[in-house]
C-alpha cells in the first residue's frame, strides 16, 4: 500500500512561491476532488483545502537506478529536500507519514486541523519494484512500503484459520 507524507510547514515559503517552486519538477493541476495517485510518477498534494495532481517530469522518471527511481525517491531528492528542506526524513520533526490503510481522509483531517501545512498522497511501491533493489543489493528508502496486514496479524491469521 502507499506511504504517505504530511508536512509542518513551507519551510519559510508562502503559498504562492512553494507552488513555483513545486512546478519546475512536477505538473501541477488543481483537482476539485481527492487524488489518490494511479500510476507510477503521479501524486496527490493537499494544502489550503484543496487537492492537486502532481506528475513528475519525464527526466525524473527515467532514471535507471532502482531506489532513485522510486516515486518516494523522486518526491524526497526534487520537493521535500530542495524546496521543504527535509533532509533526512528518518530525523526531521517536520514531516510525519500516514500508511495507505488511513486513506486520504487523514491527510485532509491532519492538514485542516492546522496539525500539518501539506500532505503527500503517493502511489505504492510495487512488487517489482521492491524485488530489482533486493536484486542489486540496494536498501529501500525508510518508509517507503505500507504493508497489511502486519506480520504479527498475518501469523495470527495463518494460525488460527
Amino acid at each position: 500500500m502507499d506511504y504517505n507524507r504530511l508536512v509542518k510547514d513551507l519551510h519559510g515559503r508562502d503559498v504562492d512561491d512553494f507552488l513555483k517552486a513545486v512546478a519546475l519538477k512536477f505538473n501541477i493541476e488543481p483537482s476539485n476532488s481527492p487524488v489518490k495517485p494511479s500510476r507510477k510518477g503521479e501524486y496527490g498534494m493537499y494544502m489550503g483545502r484543496q487537492w492537486y495532481r502532481l506528475h513528475a517530469l519525464d527526466e525524473l522518471l527515467r532514471n535507471p537506478d532502482p531506489v532513485e527511481s522510486l516515486d518516494v525517491s523522486i518526491l524526497q531528492e526534487h520537493l521535500l529536500a530542495p524546496i521543504l528542506g527535509i533532509e533526512d526524513p528518518r530525523t526531521s520533526k517536520r514531516i510525519d507519514f500516514v500508511g495507505g490503510i488511513r486513506g486520504l481522509v487523514e491527510l485532509e483531517r491532519r492538514v485542516d486541523s492546522g496539525d500539518m501545512v501539506v500532505a503527500f498522497a503517493l502511489f505504492p511501491t510495487s512488487i517489482e519494484e521492491l524485488l530489482a533493489i533486493a536484486d542489486a543489493g540496494q536498501i529501500m528508502p525508510p518508509k517507503s512500503t505500507w504493508f497489511e496486514p502486519k506480520l504479527r496479524d498475518g501469523v495470527v491469521v495463518h494460525f488460527v484459520s
